[in-house]
């Protein structure tokens, strides 16, 4: 690509040292940048040969003297396709509420982890015109969930929930595998606020943003002067999550040298901080999650094989939102009450119209871009209910959605039952019914997750006695957690 037809992004900030970050982070994604000090300087910009070919806008709203909303509501009214990203050390809702409706397409929180802030990037490439995710913004703002909370009834899901409830009461390390956006942070929360652990801090460390030279500090901490730039003692993940939990995600990245640490504190609870004569024993319940299968990562060399099985002695595989479309109406409202919590929002319905086109869409982000999709609509709309007219973007890539969905071989009876989410799948994928038992175990699955474990109102709803049911349970190797 020549440099002639990189996207070309304006950048809207007076600092130095993060405008050099931001610009190296876009040339990364082939973006090619142009500066604004000031808002003056940016909306000049806008009416200039190369003011014109703009793919997006970046507003740092620290630059001194700049509003950033009045900014983006100008931009948005000179160039209303013009997609603009506000970039904020403020992680408040009511911010990112006034941002959206001036015109902002998303809303980044610093410090930004470079994937992060290309993912933003590239979401603009892809959809130029649509609105963004906000995913950061939605990422802090929502609060943890414990078990009972978890919306979801198919029985895959169910039966991951399950298992994760009772490695919970363990100190067993614990992998969570599945996409990115199917909820491995929420059911990671969910595993400390139910374990033994629960007082203690749960510290969430994300390995593929942390730069490869600082993760041994970051993780296990450093003595002052144990290298250039050590001015001070720096206590580490490890440490700081003694007595409690921590959350490794995208354990993948990690590098192999950190690894071969990582595999010591398992075996005998041991942290040798950076430039430390001895260590140190910490007591820390290990979580870990990948959007990688972790095996194809060992076979390949990229994953220490001694430490994959550390990692995996239980083991959660979350699977993704279009395997398990029937959950997505149940979902959709239960984000839109805890979306209607954030400021400046207020409770909203959804009508069936909008819930049948939500489930005809893939959801490639998953739960996560559910939730971002909802909380758009949300601060967007003017009713009291979320309209078929208030998801634009989804009406639009609905036949390209279906298009690879029917391309994948299955049956046309196949493909309805998992574009109407039954809940309960009738059919092998290449057309067979299942088999009466396996129908059974889902069914009593799915009444189990659907009445929260109260097992009189399942047998009362099932049509059939508790014993009667217990038995079945037995019968069917369901265990009643699920």
């Amino acid at each position: 690509m020549s440099d002639a037809e990189n996207p070309i992004l304006l950048l809207v900030d007076d600092e130095p040292a993060q405008r050099r970050l931001n610009i190296a982070m876009a040339n990364r994604a082939g973006w090619r940048t142009v500066c604004a000090n000031s808002a003056e300087d940016a909306l000049a910009m806008l009416g200039t040969r190369e003011g014109m070919r703009l793919s997006a806008v970046v507003i740092d709203d620290w630059t001194q003297g700049l509003e950033a909303t009045a900014l983006v509501r100008e931009i948005h009214e000179r160039r209303p396709q013009l997609p603009v990203l506000v970039l904020t050390a403020n992680s408040s809702a009511a911010q990112a509420v006034e941002a959206m409706r001036a015109g902002a397409h998303d809303f980044l929180i610093k410090p930004i982890a470079p994937d992060s802030f290309l993912a933003a990037l590239q979401s603009v490439l892809r959809h130029p015109s649509s609105a963004g995710e906000l995913r950061p913004l939605t990422e802090k703002i929502r609060a943890p969930l414990g078990f009972d909370e978890i919306v979801g009834s198919s029985p895959t899901f169910r039966a991951a929930l399950a298992i994760a409830a009772k490695a919970a009461r363990a100190r067993v390390p614990i992998l969570i595998e599945g996409e990115s956006g199917v909820g491995k942070e929420v059911i990671a929360h969910a595993i400390h606020t139910t374990s033994p652990r629960a007082r203690a801090a749960m510290v969430t460390v994300n390995c593929g943003a942390i730069p490869a030279n600082l993760v041994e500090s970051d993780l296990f901490g450093h003595e002052r002067g144990a290298f250039t730039g050590a001015f001070e003692r720096h206590v580490g993940k490890f440490m700081s999550a003694n007595g409690g939990t921590i959350f490794l995600d995208e354990i993948s990245e990690l590098p192999l040298d950190a690894q071969v640490k990582l595999l010591r504190v398992l075996q005998d609870g041991e942290i040798q901080p950076v430039g430390a004569r001895l260590p140190s024993q910490v007591d820390v319940r290990v979580i870990a999650a990948t959007n990688k299968r972790l095996i194809d990562e060992v076979e390949a060399g990229r994953f220490r094989e001694d430490l994959y099985y550390r990692l995996n002695v239980v083991q959660l595989t979350i699977p993704p939102l279009r395997e398990r479309v029937g959950d997505i109406p149940a979902l959709a409202r239960h984000l839109l009450d805890r979306i209607a919590a954030q400021p400046g929002l207020h409770s909203l319905g959804i009508t069936n119209e909008a819930l049948s086109l939500l489930g005809r869409h893939d959801w490639p982000g998953n739960v996560r871009q559910l939730h971002n999709t909802l909380f758009r609509a949300a601060v967007l709309c003017e009713g009291d209910a979320l309209t078929v007219a208030d998801f634009p973007q989804l009406s639009g890539q609905l036949q390209a959605d279906i298009g690879p969905r029917a391309s994948k071989g299955m049956t046309p009876i196949v493909r309805s039952a998992q574009e109407n989410g039954i809940g309960v799948t009738l059919y092998e994928t290449n057309g067979h019914l299942r088999s009466l038992s396996d129908i059974e175990a889902d069914v009593i699955r799915l009444a189990i997750g659907h009445y929260r474990g109260r097992m009189t109102e399942v047998a009362r709803r099932l049509g059939i006695g508790r014993s009667t049911l217990y038995r079945k349970l037995a019968e069917l190797g369901i265990d009643t957690a699920a």
